[in-house]
């Protein structure tokens, strides 16, 4: 394993929830992370809309915002241990712009992330990466995450639209 020396934070801005005018930044961002992992982003504004917005949301958004310019997004989605009565949440996605790389920005959104699961009553935080991105599991093993490897194979079966 790399080991990764944390950066010294630089980042002076503020970790905000997402607001309905930061829609189509968001867009803008979940692109350039499906991008980033060779993939490309089929979600439209009203199906982003549908997740993020709302009273009660399927994906909860924490921005990252130095002045005035959003440089960052931490996406996360409830999880559960039924059996121990334990809530979590999954950062499903983290990205910051290529600008703000190494400013602590990352840093910031994973502190708020962590954050906002205890307000939930979380007990857990969970993140994964693809298993080349030795720099992304250096940051989260340094930050405090313990690493777990897969128990056992995962199932899906697609549905049709309602």
């Amino acid at each position: 394993m790399v080991q990764i020396e944390m950066e010294k934070s630089v980042f002076s801005g503020r970790i905000r929830p997402v607001r309905p005018d930061d829609l189509q930044v968001v867009l803008e961002m979940v692109s350039k992370l499906a991008d980033f992992h060779g993939d490309v982003a089929t979600v439209t504004a009203d199906e982003l809309a549908r997740d993020i917005l709302g009273p009660h949301p399927w994906v909860r958004i924490l921005l990252a915002e130095e002045a005035g310019k959003v440089v960052g997004y931490a996406a996360l989605c409830p999880l559960a241990q039924m059996q121990f009565g334990a809530r979590g949440m999954d950062m499903h996605h983290l990205y910051v712009a290529k600008s703000a790389r190494g400013t602590g920005v990352g840093k910031a959104l994973i502190k708020a992330s962590e954050a906002l699961a205890r307000a939930e009553g979380c007990r857990y935080l969970m993140v994964g990466t693809h298993p080349n991105n030795i720099v992304a599991q250096g940051i989260y093993l340094a930050m405090g995450f313990d690493r777990l490897d897969q128990a056992g194979p995962r199932f899906r079966i697609k549905l049709a639209a309602a």
